[in-house]
């Protein structure tokens, strides 16, 4: 199997040409995504997300991407944690991931919704007892007392749900980017990157190459 160098090395020397890419970016995020698992990438799904609340003040933060598809990239958190609170007063985000040793980053710009209860539930039932425990026992973003005290939240729901299921808290969940533009970025030699937009529009997408 090739090492992670020599995958890097062959990467850097492929284009992205605005009238050879796919016509769906989802369709060459998938290809990216998956030759950046290949590579072995400590999660590839890592993401960073922006948001603002309602005076425009930022706030960025890391995240694991948990599907993709046409509809929009989706991720999970307590509702009432800072991001949450910011997209309750303004939906507009933006999501940016880099895997650096491919020289590849992919910027992603839309509106947030949250998903179905279902969908919520049924990733949520997917995911590890301790995971799933942690939901109930963080009050995520808010100041709490000492470690010790998070601790012992958590045993005592793990304690409360010792002999049932663990049903998923109301106010934890999904939320959904549907993206308005997805900004393909290739790193070049000599600094002359390939940087590739696809813009929404209606039910098709806008091609545009930016200069580096």
């Amino acid at each position: 199997m090739s090492s992670i160098y020599e995958i890097r090395e062959n990467i850097i020397q492929q284009e992205l040409d605005e009238h050879k890419v796919p016509s769906d970016p989802f369709v060459l995020f998938k290809y990216w995504y998956d030759q950046a698992f290949e590579a072995k990438i400590f999660e590839p799904n890592a993401f960073a997300l922006a948001t603002a609340d309602k005076n425009g003040f930022p706030s960025v933060r890391m995240l694991l991407l948990k599907s993709f598809e046409k509809g929009g990239f989706t991720f999970f958190t307590n509702y009432n944690s800072l991001k949450a609170q910011h997209l309750q007063q303004n939906p507009n985000a933006a999501m940016v991931f880099y895997w650096s040793e491919l020289e590849r980053q992919v910027r992603i710009h839309g509106r947030v919704e949250k998903i179905s209860s279902a969908e919520s539930d049924a990733y949520f039932e997917s995911r590890p007892v301790g995971s799933r425990l942690g939901a109930w026992a963080s009050p995520q973003s808010q100041p709490i007392e000492s470690r010790g005290w998070l601790e012992k939240k958590h045993f005592e729901f793990r304690e409360k749900f010792a002999r049932g299921p663990i049903p998923r808290p109301e106010n934890w969940g999904g939320y959904r980017l549907k993206p308005v533009s997805i900004e393909f970025w290739q790193g070049r030699p000599n600094r002359l990157h390939d940087r590739i937009v696809y813009q929404a529009q209606d039910e098709s997408w806008k091609i545009i190459r930016l200069a580096p």
